[in-house]
């Protein structure tokens, strides 16, 4: 990836990086680094402004609120060590009372010099992707198109409340984003206010394309098989009613498709003689399918070291007209569109990126987001731990 440039990267003029005293070295030496990385991605970045502060949580919040405005691209805050109520202060404020990207590294992670060049690049590529910046594509032929994911997550605080979140795709190449989130009851894990989000996303799609999508495939996580006939009845009718919403004569193709990776299936396949793995990209829609389904498993991901699991996706309705063939390549492609990682992961990227968002909303800001950071991946894993990324 270094040495590639990445499609599209708002130039980062004005931005803060934040770090202790103890911590000036790695600072210093974490802006040297993306200095140099930064130019071969094509990514212009200025020199922040840097601001020290005392190693206590007070310290920093009031470091932000006098140093932070509406003028301000990018915080990037050095922590020096990885407590959990230093990093969630961080992300509240800067994702509700001041909505701003943010990205915080630990300090230790900054103190290996031969991994520096690495980190660097990863801390690049978020902060880029995170102000509206479009990394990478693949070729998606079918117009007019919106991929919606939907997950859930049940918070950790806040009467363990149930965290739904919905992540729409804005343009032609899935790089643009519209995310939104609603705190739901306890344990909730069918979505509800789902026709508000959706309906959000639409109009914003509108906004951003002069169109309405022509098709809307919905992806939706974190449902097992249980609760399929809850999808089916209650979300599908919630979507269906988002869409009549936006005008009587507008009716586009939908697809609705659960996606599970908690399966015990396992798939071998027979190569020079041996019993291995299946490659990337092994599909397998006949013979240890449900007959009453339209589903399908998807081997994504390469695994060395042990048996590989695959996801299970099933189609629960459909009036897009789409071939299996052409809904299993859709659902393949997408699994390499998450900016958080240079390769291919389980499931498609907004499903994904849906659950990164309410994880976030969940673990440490317990709110909804400022609606001002809709349309940024502000919640893309942002504490660089010392094992990497």
């Amino acid at each position: 990836m270094r040495g590639l440039a990445v499609i599209s990267a708002p130039p980062l003029n004005n931005w803060l990086l934040f770090h202790t005293r103890r911590n000036g070295n790695e600072a210093s030496s974490l802006l040297q680094t993306l200095s140099r990385v930064s130019g071969p991605l094509g990514i212009a970045m200025g020199k922040p402004v840097m601001i020290q502060y005392e190693d206590h949580q007070e310290s920093l919040l009031t470091a932000l609120r006098h140093s932070v405005g509406p003028q301000i691209e990018m915080v990037v805050v050095v922590l020096p060590n990885n407590r959990k109520d230093k990093y969630d202060s961080v992300k509240k404020f800067l994702c509700v009372d001041c909505p701003t990207p943010s990205q915080c590294v630990v300090a230790r992670t900054l103190s290996r010099p031969q991994a520096l060049m690495t980190i660097a690049t990863k801390i690049a590529l978020q902060m880029a992707c995170k102000m509206g910046g479009e990394l990478w594509s693949v070729e998606i032929p079918l117009k007019q198109l919106m991929i919606v994911g939907i997950d859930c997550y049940h918070d950790t605080a806040a009467g363990k409340r149930s965290i739904g979140a919905l992540v729409a795709s804005l343009n032609q190449s899935m790089c643009r984003w519209l995310s939104k989130c609603v705190l739901q009851h306890k344990g909730q894990e069918i979505m509800d206010e789902l026709k508000k989000t959706l309906s959000a996303a639409l109009k914003e799609y509108l906004r951003f394309n002069g169109c309405l999508p022509s098709r809307i495939i919905v992806y939706r996580d974190g449902v097992g098989d249980g609760q399929l006939h809850s999808v089916v009845n209650y979300e599908v009718q919630q979507i269906m009613d988002s869409i009549k919403s936006v005008g009587q004569d507008y009716n586009p193709k939908l697809s609705v498709v659960v996606v599970k990776k908690r399966i015990s299936s396992r798939f071998f396949a027979h190569i020079n003689g041996k019993v291995s793995n299946p490659p990337p990209g092994t599909i397998v829609d006949a013979e240890v399918t449900r007959p009453e389904w339209y589903d399908f498993y998807i081997v994504s991901q390469a695994v060395r070291s042990e048996s590989v699991s695959p996801t299970h996706y099933n189609v629960v309705y459909d009036t897009s007209g789409l071939k299996p063939d052409h809904m299993q390549r859709l659902t393949y492609k997408l699994c390499h569109m998450y900016y958080n990682w240079q390769g291919i992961i389980r499931v498609p990227a907004p499903c994904q990126y849906a659950h990164k968002l309410a994880f976030l909303v969940g673990q440490s800001i317990h709110k909804e987001p400022n609606m001002k950071l809709d349309d940024q991946l502000f919640y893309l894993l942002t504490l660089v731990w010392c094992s990497g990324l």
